[in-house]
């Protein structure tokens, strides 16, 4: 018996011994337990249609957010890019390439704006995913210029055509809807900030100053930088690349290009660049939240624009200023970025507010 009780002991004190190895550092008392890292690439999406219910499969545009984080959360590298499906194909809508033709023999007319919207006559054929602070110039052999360019606010594409004998001393400013020279052709998106139901509102504004707070986003930089109202419409031409002989354009090929900070791919690159250096686990929006006009606009199921009470708002529109310089609905960007973080381990999904797409 005393034998089998000395044997019981060996075998108690021997798995003591396993448990003990096994255990190892947990049992080193007062040791701290290490945090885990953040250190890595977290990616996030949000979708159009997703506020409906659509379901990410089934989305024909998104938003993709990848950021790049160290240890401790802090954004090393951000990049953010909208993508959309064309013919079966994705693409990125801030590729910056596009097509475009100049058909000089048509004068351009204005689109009806408004609830009975109809497109007016265009000379440009124009091609892209792009529309973003987008512009298109050329000059015909027979030295008429031609000029296309989508107002951010409105989101027309407004038209000038300018013979040779054209006065090209002539300021900018004065090239309004109501002089004839500054014609709203096609509306390229139904979602602008201003949406005109009769061009009486704006016939006597410039280029520059459709909109009194948000028009200066067209020539605040980029190729349109220090061209204002009171630049000659040579000044104008010349900024777009238009060269001139004697104070006749010079014929050149249909070119285009983006103002402002480069259409979509300059607002997104914008955005990310205002991201890196920024601490993920306290910068956990591109939207502060908490602010009145946009929390009205959030309802139970965090879904941003849907359910608005009064005093509030439906859109997010402080990526002029702030971010992007450009009207960019900020909040699907945000949805985004947060469904990085949700990546990362910094929110939950139950988190993340569902912006406007």
């Amino acid at each position: 018996m005393k034998k089998l009780s000395l044997l019981l002991m060996a075998a108690v004190i021997a798995v003591g011994v396993i448990a003990v190895a096994a255990c190892g550092d947990r049992l080193r008392v007062g040791e701290p337990v290490a945090e885990p890292s953040l250190a890595g690439r977290h990616v996030g999406y949000s979708w159009g249609g997703e506020a409906r219910g659509t379901a990410f499969e089934d989305a024909t545009q998104y938003i993709e957010t990848i950021l790049t984080l160290d240890e401790d959360g802090i954004i090393e590298d951000a990049k953010m890019v909208f993508w959309v499906q064309r013919d079966g194909y994705w693409i990125p809508r801030s590729s910056g390439n596009a097509y475009v033709a100049i058909d000089y023999s048509v004068d351009p007319t204005a689109a009806t704006p408004g609830d009975d919207y109809a497109a007016g006559e265009s000379m440009f054929t124009v091609y892209t995913v792009d529309m973003m602070s987008f512009y298109a110039v050329g000059v015909s052999s027979d030295n008429v210029a031609a000029v296309a360019i989508v107002c951010p606010v409105t989101r027309y594409q407004y038209e000038m055509k300018f013979d040779a004998g054209f006065d090209f001393d002539k300021p900018f400013g004065e090239v309004t809807i109501a002089s004839g020279d500054l014609v709203p052709t096609w509306r390229t998106s139904g979602s602008g900030l201003m949406r005109p139901q009769d061009w009486a509102e704006i016939a006597e504004r410039n280029f520059f100053e459709i909109h009194d707070l948000w028009s200066h986003v067209v020539n605040d930089r980029g190729v349109l930088s220090g061209v204002t109202p009171a630049s000659s419409v040579l000044e104008f031409l010349e900024a777009l690349g238009v060269s001139f002989d004697g104070g006749v354009p010079q014929p050149a090929e249909a070119a285009y290009g983006y103002f402002g900070l480069g259409g979509w791919s300059g607002n997104h690159s914008a955005i990310a660049q205002s991201l890196i250096g920024e601490d993920a686990t306290s910068k956990t929006s591109l939207v502060d939240w908490s602010v009145d006009h946009y929390a009205g606009a959030v309802n139970e199921d965090n879904v941003f624009g849907v359910d608005v009470r009064s005093g509030a708002t439906r859109t997010v529109q402080n990526s002029f200023d702030g971010i992007s310089g450009a009207t960019v609905r900020v909040s699907r960007e945000s949805t985004s970025y947060q469904r990085a973080l949700v990546d990362a381990g910094i929110l939950q999904e139950g988190d993340v507010i569902i912006g406007r797409f």
